[in-house]
């Protein structure tokens, strides 16, 4: 899953900063590409351990 969504992340920031270097600026597909890559951040960051982790087992 991982070796896909880094390439779509990429794709969709150099979309974004294509996009944004034209003079006739489309911001739907600016907002988009943000969309994409921020949902695949979000999709990443998930599988992070949290810093608390320990703390929280500690309290259960």
């Amino acid at each position: 899953m991982k070796k896909l969504l880094i390439p779509v992340m990429v794709i969709a920031i150099c979309v974004a900063l294509y996009e944004q270097n034209r003079s006739d600026k489309n911001v739907y597909i600016i907002v988009i590409a943000i969309a994409i890559f921020m949902l695949g951040m979000m999709k990443l960051s998930s599988k992070t351990p949290s810093k608390n982790q320990e703390s929280e087992d500690d309290n259960v």
